[in-house]
């Protein structure tokens, strides 16, 4: 036997990596993330980086916020968003970047 039952992830420890992989499966939220892994922006800024709407824009943000990919802050009346500081976050941010052959952009 190879495994045993014990060693085996269950579905609950496997949720979170679940949700994150599937929220990132979509080319435009993955690119989103990546921004927001080096910037912390508001969607205006967001709309103008990536050529998108704005209403779209929020649609994606909602939904990498769900999967607790990304936060928010307000500042006045604008909401800033960001990659959330976590272990998930910086792994997914390095592989992305890893698999891509891309590399941080200077601040």
């Amino acid at each position: 036997v190879l495994f045993r039952s014990e060693h085996i992830p269950s579905v609950e420890e496997m949720q979170t990596v679940a949700m994150a992989m599937k929220h990132l499966g979509d080319p435009v939220r993955l690119r989103i993330f990546w921004i927001l892994c080096h910037h912390e922006v508001c969607v205006m800024e967001l709309a103008e980086m990536t050529q998108m709407s704005s209403p779209a824009v929020s649609h994606h943000l909602r939904l990498l916020k769900t999967a607790n990919l990304i936060c928010s802050k307000r500042n006045g009346k604008e909401m800033y968003y960001r990659a959330y500081d976590s272990e998930l976050v910086n792994f997914l941010h390095h592989t992305i970047e890893d698999i891509a052959k891309i590399t941080c952009p200077q601040k």
